[in-house]
């Protein structure tokens, strides 16, 4: 519940994040001076509150117990030297029985604000007290604008765990992530940013471990500000807790060296307690009737699937949030965070999604977090959970609009086109994501509101998109029932793998254009990792219960991969250096705007298109000329050719004031990126092959 002043004259004058933002709620966790330690603890309907501490040596060992004293507003204190860096502790909580309380004084709990956990057995858990020292030697955040932000989505394990050129003892770590060759590839790729699957502190659900599975993808949080002890080399894993923090700063700071900015995925939705009976580790033995939401009966309002939601309209763990992305950008100097079903985030004590809750406000509006991005996934599973648009200013939002139309225009609609010689719908609506999805993101927010993908780490790899009409998921244990049904892929005449030339010179054109569209739209890209190798989970389209080769990077590469490879870095670096292309702002038909690209739109005959080709299904040929408005570059046009049916056409293409040349930068023809691609005039005349792509600066 959100706290209310007993005056109403006060709190109606009181903004909305007053309460989450109080006093009362600073310095959560435990802070030490001078080598004695003190513990805050909340739980707004406990009656005792203690600290345990552990020996050096024995997780389970227990060297001394101190009760908590309550300080007001739910806090709960105490004050020991014993919470020195390095030792082990534990909360036990007692309070009242009744619907929704689940008060367990026997139940060694896991401190909310820990910056360190250590698991001496599964499910269950220590605290540990960290010494958060580190050199950055003056290394400073890139902050990197949006618009030449380019998003790469990774696993820090799968990334490097079988890369021939890292380390063996690095395989599959934070170190690994940051090594020289590492950064070489992430660099050449041209990306700006590594987004990195969950970090935090998660465990394997009973069911999982139970089939021979583990959660490989992360998305089960134990604590929001440890992060995950396996991801650590072994030596850092020996020393402690303090040794795994280290590690992620120093891939934090290496990758800063090299330009490359740091994104967390982070999963404050729900916690790895699941459902009433599953296991308990923290919130549910502190507060369980503050910390998530239910009815008045007690039962779980379960907007997330995963059998619990973190109840934000709580002050408490509103706050919880607000400081752990404070910790992470600040201490860690973590550059900006991806929200999971971010929703969740933003409902009110009913429930509701509101876009202006305080935790949303707080989050986009705190001095601690400027700067640092925010990308919501903008949907979860509860009533009215599909919120895409909805965000407020500040916000970044993961378009699945455009992931969905993208994968028709190249994919879907081919394959209807071949069943039934015509697509289902016209070149519109692609036309629209492509220019940046006005129909989504207001003008306010312009087109980098959107981040823009075709695949990510949920659903088919790219190389599966186009080899698999049907998902191969029976390996997950629950008979094929998991993952989507609805893909919108295409085989291309084969299901899976084969040996047949045709098929495999059309999937890659296909993989070309898909990875051409998103690099070439406006708004923010994101890469999935192993996306530009053309990685393959063999038609497994919700692979995050497999720690194996099937979810680990091949480095080893064909001469084919090594092409593709080489086109994504061509068109990373064509996006960077043509501002056309990564337009700020939505241009204005009656006003210039500075930092727009202005848009004209023509047919293959270089004649403006009409209305009806809009809604042609059987019209989909498009020429797509972007101008710069010129603000802090110098001016900029580019044309995009699109053809998207299976036969060549012929284009000519437009005459466009003040351009006398058309100078090719791409084209996804090619097997590899050609240089060889004659310079061609206005009204000139050439073959679009079936399917493809070609990009022109007009000079």
């Amino acid at each position: 519940m959100i706290s209310a002043s007993a005056d109403p004259t006060t709190a109606a004058s009181e903004p909305p994040t007053a309460g989450l933002l109080s006093d009362a709620l600073d310095d959560l966790g435990v802070r030490v001076h001078d080598g004695v330690g003190t513990l805050r603890v909340w739980s707004e309907n406990a009656t005792a509150v203690e600290v345990v501490v552990f020996d050096d040596d024995d997780p389970d060992w227990i060297v001394d117990t101190l009760p908590l004293d309550p300080v007001g507003r739910g806090v709960w204190q105490a004050t020991t030297p014993e919470l020195r860096a390095g030792a082990t502790y534990s909360v036990r909580v007692d309070g009242p029985h009744g619907p929704g309380m689940t008060f367990n004084p026997a139940t060694l709990l896991v401190d909310p604000y820990a910056r360190g956990l250590a698991s001496p057995g599964i499910h269950s858990w220590r605290s540990v007290v960290v010494d958060e020292d580190f050199d950055w030697g003056g290394v400073a955040k890139p902050r990197t604008p949006l618009d030449r932000t380019v998003v790469y989505e990774a696993h820090v394990k799968g990334l490097t765990k079988r890369h021939p050129d890292v380390p063996a003892a690095l395989h599959g770590t934070y170190a690994g992530i940051a090594h020289p060759v590492m950064i070489e590839h992430y660099r050449s790729l041209g990306v700006t940013a590594i987004e990195l699957l969950p970090i935090h502190a998660f465990a394997s659900e009973p069911r999982l471990l139970q089939l021979g599975l583990t959660n490989y993808w992360g998305y089960n949080s134990v604590g929001f500000f440890a992060p995950h002890a396996p991801y650590a080399t072994a030596a850092a894993q020996a020393e402690g807790a303090g040794a795994v923090l280290r590690e992620v700063k120093g891939m934090v700071k290496l990758l800063h060296e090299a330009g490359i900015e740091v994104i967390l995925d982070v999963v404050y939705n729900h916690t790895a307690e699941q459902g009433l009976g599953e296991p308990r580790s923290s919130f549910r033995g502190l507060d369980n009737r503050a910390y998530y939401r239910q009815t008045d009966d007690g039962t779980y309002v379960d907007v997330t699937g995963c059998g619990n939601s973190v109840d934000t309209s709580t002050d408490a763990a509103a706050r919880l949030v607000l400081d752990s992305l404070r910790y992470w950008a600040n201490e860690v100097q973590v550059d900006g965070f991806r929200f999971d079903l971010a929703p969740t985030l933003g409902r009110d004590a009913s429930h509701t999604f509101t876009p202006d809750h305080p935790l949303l406000r707080a989050i986009a509006e705190d001095p601690a977090l400027e700067g640092v991005k925010l990308i919501a996934e903008p949907w979860d599973v509860g009533l009215g959970g599909w919120q895409t648009g909805a965000f407020g200013d500040g916000w970044t939002e993961w378009n699945d609009r455009y992931r969905d139309r993208v994968r028709n225009f190249w994919l879907s609609d081919i394959d209807y086109a071949r069943r039934a010689d015509v697509t289902p719908v016209g070149i519109g609506g692609f036309a629209t994501r492509l220019a940046g999805s006005a129909n989504t993101f207001s003008p306010e927010r312009g087109p980098l509101a959107g981040v823009n993908f075709v695949t990510a780490h949920d659903g088919f790899t790219l190389h599966d998109l186009v080899s698999y009409d049907v998902k191969r998921n029976e390996a997950n244990g629950e008979h094929g029932r998991d993952g989507a049904d609805t893909n919108r892929s295409f085989n291309h005449g084969f299901e899976g793998p084969t040996d047949d030339e045709r098929v495999l010179a059309t999937r890659r054109r296909a993989m070309r254009n898909l990875m051409g569209t998103l690099l070439l739209s406006a708004g923010v890209p994101m890469i999935t990792a192993g996306d530009e190798i053309a990685r393959s989970q063999r038609g497994n389209n919700n692979a995050y219960c497999h720690d194996s080769t099937l979810t680990w990077y091949d480095w080893s590469l064909a001469p084919w991969q090594e092409d593709l490879r080489a086109h994504v870095a061509l068109l990373t670096r064509i996006r960077r250096e043509n501002p056309a292309l990564r337009p700020l702002r939505f241009a204005h038909a009656e006003m210039t705007v500075p930092g727009a690209s202005v848009i004209d739109w023509y047919d293959e005959t270089g004649r403006t298109m009409s209305v009806e080709q809009w809604t042609d299904p059987s019209h989909r040929t498009l020429q797509y000329v972007a101008q710069s408005t010129p603000e802090h570059e110098a001016p900029n046009r580019t044309l995009l050719v699109i053809h998207g049916r299976e036969e060549g056409i012929e284009v000519s293409l437009p005459a466009l004031d003040g351009a006398s040349r058309f100078v090719p930068l791409w084209s996804s023809v090619d097997e590899r990126p050609s240089a060889e691609a004659p310079v061609r005039g206005p009204g000139e005349t050439f073959t679009a092959a079936g399917t493809s792509m070609y990009l022109f600066r007009a000079e």
